[in-house]
């Protein structure tokens, strides 16, 4: 993995815990940043924004973005919102925000952007993730101009559905860093 890139780790609702592979990889990778979006349990769309802006512009050079869950749709409306173009988008786990089971607390993420994001980007998506269809993440993918992989029945790809290292996660990561 090129050593020089830096990386910023952007997680979901309630912060990724000790056991999701995002926690392990940056465990793995002292320089990879987890931003500090604000508010994990009640987030704000415009908050988590502006929190990702200012992480991307304190980088030295453009950064790959690691989202997982909800912060796939903040990579989305922050690529729609700022001038800012990183390196790169890693997306796992996009959730709808149509959906039942969204998580009510998450405020302003709709309308989701569907508009070619301005930089490369990969969707990582599961046949059975309670929190969106694959349908979904197939449609953000294509308007977003990103290169969509379906991983099979792999739950939400969190520490809850068994994907604690995620090392099929962590190959994709490094193939689309490359």
């Amino acid at each position: 993995m090129q050593s020089d890139t830096q990386v910023l780790i952007l997680p979901g609702i309630g912060n990724s815990g000790p056991q999701h592979w995002q926690t392990l990889w940056e465990l793995r990778h002292p320089r990879w940043q987890r931003v500090n979006l604000g508010d994990w349990d009640g987030p704000v769309c415009e908050d988590w924004v502006r929190a990702l802006d200012v992480a991307v512009q304190t980088c030295s050079s453009p950064p790959v973005l690691v989202a997982h869950s909800l912060a796939c749709l903040l990579v989305a409306h922050w690529a729609h919102h700022s001038a800012l173009v990183p390196k790169g988008a890693f997306l796992v786990a996009v959730p709808d925000p149509q959906g039942a089971s969204f998580p009510p607390m998450a405020r302003g993420f709709v309308p989701v952007p569907m508009e070619p994001l301005a930089f490369r980007s990969l969707v990582v998506a599961s046949a059975n993730d309670s929190l969106g269809s694959l349908a979904h993440a197939k449609h953000c993918a294509i308007a977003w101009g990103s290169t969509f992989v379906d991983i099979g029945q792999a739950g939400h790809i969190n520490a809850d559905s068994g994907h604690g290292e995620w090392n099929e996660g962590y190959m994709l990561l490094q193939r689309f860093m490359a």
